[in-house]
């Protein structure tokens, strides 16, 4: 039986609570074994991102080689680019070697509030990343600034921007909706046939750091193992919910607290 593979394309979090550190945890806990190419350094904890140290673009080109020539992947997450060179150098990678699934989460900003991707790298985002993805999954503050337009304030609003982002070349969108409001944190997955709102309770932590890093890896593991989008996408909702709620377990850091990933075994 053939290993399921995901790799994750990301920045590391020196505090081990998001980036390519939270996706392994993921990739692991859903029985998915994990690679992964570092797209930058940074020096986070859970209060705040203190420095970026960006890994060189032909670098990153040599890591999305090496795996790529070995490991039957499956699936693909690109997290944090960091640059417009960095963004091109995967753009071109994921072109050359042609994964079937790719899973791309546009991180511009941290939890913290610290701002992960330039305004020069953003149009790479679009013009290059996003219509080779599969499926992107930003959250409502990163689908509004992908749109030029004012942060959705409702469900419909969200719903409808996550339809006017297939314009940009991919065929499903996952608009996250952690940063709305009420009792419920409700995603909506759309396709261009389609529009599925997925609710789950909304749980007052504060313990939310990785949330995002961590469903994007969630579907990729799900769609490594051959799941299909629509079953990788609520698997993976289901996971972050648990993760979520469990994350008062722990007491690490003094800010925001990173999820659960292993709650499902302790």
């Amino acid at each position: 039986m053939t290993t399921p593979v995901a790799l994750t394309i990301a920045g590391s979090d020196s505090s081990g609570g998001a980036g390519i550190q939270a996706d392994l945890k993921t990739f692991a806990a859903m029985s998915v074994y994990g690679a992964s190419v570092l797209t930058a350094l940074t020096a986070q904890n859970t209060m705040g991102v203190t420095a970026v140290h960006p890994v060189p673009p032909d670098f990153v080109t040599a890591q999305i080689d090496a795996v790529f020539d070995d490991l039957a992947v499956g699936a693909v997450k690109i997290g944090m680019v960091g640059q417009a060179a960095i963004a091109e150098a995967v753009a071109a990678g994921v072109a050359r070697w042609r994964p079937a699934h790719i899973v791309l989460d546009p991180v511009m900003v941290a939890t913290s509030g610290a701002r992960l991707l330039p305004e020069d790298a953003i149009d790479a985002l679009r013009t290059r990343l996003i219509p080779r993805a599969s499926l992107i999954t930003p959250n409502l503050p990163e689908a509004a600034a992908l749109l030029g337009e004012p942060i959705a304030a409702s469900d419909q609003a969200a719903a409808e921007q996550g339809r006017r982002l297939l314009a940009l070349g991919c065929p499903a969108v996952l608009i996250k909706g952690g940063h709305g409001q009420g009792g419920e944190s409700i995603d909506h997955l759309v396709t261009a046939q389609d529009s599925i709102a997925l609710a789950a309770p909304r749980v007052p932590t504060g313990n939310t750091h990785g949330t995002g890093c961590s469903l994007s890896s969630a579907v990729a593991a799900g769609l490594a193992k051959g799941e299909g989008l629509e079953a990788a996408v609520r698997n993976a909702k289901a996971f972050i919910s648990g993760a979520i709620a469990a994350a008062d377990r722990f007491t690490v850091g003094h800010g925001h607290g990173p999820v659960h990933h292993f709650h499902r075994y302790y």
